[in-house]
Order: structure tokens, then C-alpha cells, then sequence
């Protein structure tokens, strides 16, 4: 604030009772914060983010954990990816842009959502290798360099690989590297039922790091929106959602195993373990394909999935996975909009149940899980794109012993 006016209005507050003068130096310390903030260069794209939101309390987890806002503000936030220096990069779909989100202090709530990127078409998936971000486009892939050091000011996307095909239907992608090093990049079906000559459609397939070398990995998948490798044996373990107008219970989504290149999941022909397409399954046999390892629930987009390999949670959750079920648009009762965990003996599903739930409440949902990520301390972060948020999930009951 210039001296001159700082001087002017010192000398009018000796004219005021008491309550004006109060008002007048609630003015006076808002206009020096601005001044502050200003100065410390403070983007008009970031924004500080709150721990207050009432309906969390609405959200069952089980005995011994909680959940709490790391992330507020994050528009449409869809797929994450953490750096190993622990920014967190968010893709959106509808929104078009690709986030920031920093915790700067350590304390497991965010300070900063910065937007790195803005108008791009449905940038959903987002992976980081080598310092560099990869953002996932309906038919691009883009590459942001050394993005940690220029968030405020991040340099023009390279284009990696543009050769994707432009449908939007199933177009938006999930992304990340393997334990390969290549980029795994799914493409959906361009509709809810069909078989398209072109090979890429109901697929997913994988690149080097510098768009080269693309090749199709596995196929017969009608959308697939969330992968991960198993840390045991590196084999990708993926989602898939069922096709749409079969009916309130039918087909269920699944999640699948793929051990080794050119697998066929089944689509169209057929769906869950044994459930002929009523429009293709007469042309193929189900046994022909690869089943699922699980069925799902009907119609409840199943998104992100994990392994859990932190240190915070007991050790019955180590190597178990956790889903994040989007929530049904098209059935009678809504299903879905939660958090699930599927544990595992070896390679096989021993149980599917709920994990977190409470987002949908009375037959409406104010949230809708997308993706899960793990952060270095083995607490979880859970993107939501309808409320805008990231939640933390963390444990902090006791561990016994044998555990």
C-alpha cells in the first residue's frame, strides 16, 4: 500500500469511535493480504484448497479407517497419476483440463490446484515417466517435459502419437507405463454393441515412451477405463464394463487378467463367464475366449483399480485390489457410486465386497468415485468427478501384532 494512503488513513482513524475503527482495520489488513498475495505471485489458476466438506461424514469405511478431503475444486477430476516427488497430475473428461495438485507441507491436504492445461478434447488419462507428463486425448497422446519445474508456466504439449482413432463414443483413455517401460493405451468400443472391422476398437495396446513401436496387446474389450500390474509377477489385471439395454442385472462388469499378448476378453460375442451377446453370441462359442477372473456388479463402471502394496492398511489388504465403481446411469435401483475390494488367493477372487460407500444416498448420488492412486505413506486418494474432489483414505486403528 502506497505511504501516502497508509499516512491518510491513520490520520481519519483518530476521528473514529471505536466500531469504525474496528471496520476500518478489517479493511486495512484484507487490502495487505492482497498486497501479499500479489507479490507472491499467486496465478489466478491456482486456487488453495479447504478440508471441509459435511457430507463426508455420510461415508462407511471399515473399523479403523477414515476418510478425509485431500483436493477440493478440481474440476470433473478423473485418472491420477503421482510423481515420485509427489505431485499429483489429475485428467478431467468434460472439463477439457489437466491439474497440479500440490501438498507442499507435507500435512496430506492439499495447498495448490494448479491447471496445466486447459481446451483439450476429453484429456482423461494421465501417466508420468522420466520427469515428463503424457496426457491421453480421444486420439492423441501429448507430452509436457519436465513439467515439475514449469507448473506455473508449463511449456506447449509435444505430440507423441496421433494416430488413435477420433470416435469420442468409449474415446476417452486410461493410460500408464508398464513394468515394460511401454505406454499402455486402451481404445474402446465406438458403440455400446458391435463388431467393427477395424482391429484398434475394443483393444488395448501399448507404445515406447516415444510414440514408436505401437502394437496391440489384447483384445475383445468393450471399455476399459482402469489397469494395473500385479506386484508379484507383473501380469496386467484391468476392468472392463459391460454392454448397456440387456436388462437391470445384465451383464455384469468384469475384471480380467492378461498374462501374456493376444488374448481375446470376448467382446462382442459374449459377457461375464458365460453370457452369449444376444445380438453376436450365436456367431461364437463363449468357451472360445478368456473369462473373467471376476464378475462385477450390473451396469456399475467399474473405473480405477489398484493393488495395495503401502505399509499403512493391516496385512490382510496387501496385494488385494481396490476398485472404484463410477455408478450405473441406465438401471432401475442405481448400483455402484463406491468403493470396492476384491481379495485375492494367488490369482484367484476369493471375495468382492464394498470398502467405502455413502456417495449415493436415497437413490441419488452427490459422488462419483473415478480412480485410486496410493500415496508414499500407504494411504489411498480417491478422485470424484461430479463433487470436484480427491478424498484420502487412511488407517488409523491399531494393528495387531500378528498382522
Amino acid at each position: 500500500m502506497p505511504k501516502t494512503i497508509f499516512l491518510l488513513l491513520l490520520s481519519e482513524t483518530k476521528k473514529m469511535n471505536i466500531h469504525e475503527k474496528i471496520h476500518t482495520m478489517n479493511i486495512f489488513n484484507f487490502n495487505v493480504l492482497i498486497i501479499f498475495m500479489i507479490a507472491a505471485g499467486c496465478s489466478p489458476k491456482t486456487q488453495s484448497v479447504r478440508n471441509k466438506d459435511s457430507r463426508l461424514g455420510s461415508i462407511k469405511l471399515p473399523e479403523g479407517f477414515s476418510i478425509d478431503i485431500y483436493a477440493q475444486g478440481v474440476k470433473n477430476a478423473r485418472s491420477m497419476v503421482l510423481s515420485p516427488s509427489g505431485t499429483l497430475f489429475v485428467g478431467s473428461r468434460e472439463k477439457g483440463n489437466v491439474y497440479a495438485v500440490l501438498d507442499t507441507n507435507s500435512d496430506f491436504i492439499a495447498d495448490k490446484v494448479i491447471t496445466i492445461a486447459e481446451k483439450l478434447n476429453s484429456p482423461n488419462g494421465v501417466a508420468f515417466k522420466d520427469g515428463d507428463l503424457y496426457v491421453a486425448e480421444i486420439s492423441r497422446i501429448l507430452k509436457f517435459d519436465d513439467i515439475e519445474n514449469q507448473l506455473q508456466s508449463p511449456p506447449g504439449p509435444v505430440v507423441v502419437y496421433d494416430e488413435l482413432p477420433e470416435e469420442g463414443h468409449h474415446g476417452w483413455k486410461y493410460i500408464a507405463f508398464g513394468p515394460d517401460g511401454k505406454l499402455y493405451v486402451p481404445v474402446g468400443a465406438p458403440c455400446n454393441i458391435c463388431l467393427s472391422d477395424q482391429e484398434i476398437f475394443a483393444s488395448i495396446g501399448r507404445m515406447d515412451a516415444d510414440g514408436s513401436n505401437f502394437e496391440i496387446f489384447v483384445h475383445g474389450i468393450r471399455n476399459t477405463v482402469g489397469f494395473d500390474w500385479h506386484p508379484g509377477d507383473n501380469v496386467l489385471w484391468f476392468t472392463e464394463n459391460g454392454r448397456d439395454w440387456m436388462g437391470d442385472n445384465r451383464p455384469p462388469d468384469e475384471l480380467n487378467r492378461a498374462p501374456e499378448a493376444g488374448m481375446h476378453f470376448g467382446y462382442p460375442f459374449c459377457h461375464g463367464q458365460d453370457i452369449p451377446d444376444n445380438e453376436f453370441g450365436s456367431q461364437r462359442n463363449c468357451n472360445e475366449f478368456v473369462k473373467p477372473v471376476q464378475d462385477l456388479g450390473p451396469h456399475v463402471a467399474a473405473l480405477g483399480m489398484k493393488f495395495y502394496t503401502g505399509n499403512m492398511f493391516p496385512d490382510e489388504y496387501r496385494q488385494q485390489i481396490f476398485i472404484a465403481e463410477h455408478g450405473s446411469w441406465n438401471r432401475t435401483t442405481p448400483l455402484g457410486y463406491r468403493v470396492m475390494l476384491v481379495k485375492l488367493n494367488g490369482n484367484t477372487v476369493q471375495s468382492y465386497s464394498v470398502f467405502a460407500e455413502g456417495w449415493l444416498q436415497g437413490g441419488s448420488a452427490w459422488g462419483r468415485p473415478v480412480d485410486i492412486v496410493q500415496l508414499s505413506d500407504g494411504s489411498l486418494l480417491v478422485s470424484d468427478d461430479k463433487a470436484d474432489m480427491i478424498y484420502r483414505i487412511s488407517y488409523t486403528g491399531k494393528i495387531s501384532s500378528d498382522s
